[in-house]
């Protein structure tokens, strides 16, 4: 008798001992798969680049904080090259073997609207650092973006060219999806602003030289400024012909004209650029009391402390799509993946650096025009426009 008493509490003690260490405690919190597609590589590189190093910063921050509700980030980041073929591959194995939450990016337009509808059967959330607005527009279940409205960039540089008394123009455009989509936005909302499109030529990404093509629509003596949409080191080429070429009309950028190593590749001839984008690039400008003033300085300041080059528009973007995603998973108290979606699609009044997202179900970008400021290039830096 007395043996079976000994061999049972043995047993109660093992089982004890087992519950205690199979207890959920703070070592043995969850992590959360995050996967990212983001150009680190090749020619867009300057979006992808920025992208993939603060995303990487913000998760190592996160995880040394504590985590999202005590459970820690695993950040997933594929390589892509701005490739849409391997941001296709990319996608299917973070889902499908990987088993991610979400996904953040690709850098870029074309990648982003190649792995769409992968996202939207896997029912996988993605938050894309690309621009162009037939990636939210029409509205799908799953799929956000960070970057503001292509429409939005369209207007307010029309608005602009209103205000200068310009209404004869040439649009050039890369051969992505980004600038495939804004020479659209472009032409369909000219009529709107009183714009005519005298001249409009499409560029192969990979140019290093476009005076053929400048030669040919400098030749219209009535065109009386340039917009030039693109996210490829081609857009300072374009500036730089356009100024070699001895034609001295205005030059616009995209909002893909947000890295400061454009500026640089470009040389004098970028002074004067005009372009709209959000206000990280012109942070220490802005009033005390203007909302994104202090999210977008300590965001510059630690990364460029971390990473010793100036913080870009594209950075931003990827700042933007980490942090709705943890604040998503805050707010749902879950990983669960249909209500961090949710989350996100109602989240409002969250401050970034492309501007105070508010998101519904018939607007999964979430920022409005007042997005944007106007800026240009002052003495090699980027500045607020005033005419």
């Amino acid at each position: 008798m007395k043996r079976f008493f000994l061999s049972t509490v043995t047993l109660l003690a093992l089982w004890a001992m087992a519950s205690f260490f199979t207890m959920p405690t703070a070592a043995q919190a969850k992590t959360i798969k995050v996967g990212a597609i983001l150009a680190e590589s090749g020619g867009a590189s300057f979006l992808g680049g920025p992208e993939a190093r603060t995303i990487k910063m913000l998760a190592d921050k996160i995880n040394a904080d504590g985590g999202i509700n005590g459970d820690t980030i695993e950040l997933i980041i594929k390589d892509s090259g701005g490739n849409p073929e391997k941001a296709i591959s990319f996608a299917k194995q973070l889902i499908e073997e990987d088993k991610v939450l979400a996904i953040l990016g690709p850098s870029t337009s074309g990648e982003t609207m190649s792995i769409k509808k992968i996202c939207e059967d896997g029912k996988t959330i993605l938050l894309s650092c690309a621009a162009a607005e037939v990636i939210v527009n029409p509205v799908g279940k799953y799929v956000f973006k960070t970057p503001q409205k292509d429409s939005y960039a369209v207007k307010k540089i029309y608005m602009e060219m209103n205000k200068m008394g310009i209404s004869k123009i040439a649009v050039l455009a890369g051969n992505t999806g980004f600038g495939k989509a804004g020479k659209e936005q472009l032409e369909a909302i000219a009529p709107e602003f009183g714009i005519e499109i005298l001249a409009a030529e499409v560029y192969d990404k990979a140019a290093t030289d476009l005076s053929a093509v400048i030669a040919k629509i400098s030749a219209n003596k009535d065109i009386q400024a340039v917009v030039n949409w693109s996210i490829v080191p081609a857009q300072a080429i374009v500036a730089k012909n356009i100024r070699q070429a001895g034609w001295n009309v205005p030059i616009f950028q995209s909002h893909g004209f947000g890295n400061i190593k454009y500026v640089e590749a470009a040389g004098v001839a970028a002074e004067g650029i005009i372009f709209p984008a959000g206000r990280l690039l012109v942070a220490n400008t802005l009033p005390n009391d203007d909302p994104q003033k202090n999210v977008l300085i300590q965001y510059r300041n630690e990364y460029e402390a971390t990473f010793k080059e100036p913080a870009s528009t594209f950075g931003g973007h990827g700042y933007d799509a980490i942090m709705i995603l943890a604040e998503a998973i805050k707010k749902a108290g879950s990983t669960d993946p249909e209500k961090v979606r949710d989350a996100i699609e109602n989240l409002k009044g969250f401050v970034g650096t492309g501007g105070i997202f508010n998101f519904s179900p018939e607007d999964h970008n979430g920022l409005d025009i007042d997005s944007f400021a106007m800026l240009t290039v002052k003495d090699g830096k980027f500045a607020l426009y005033t005419k």
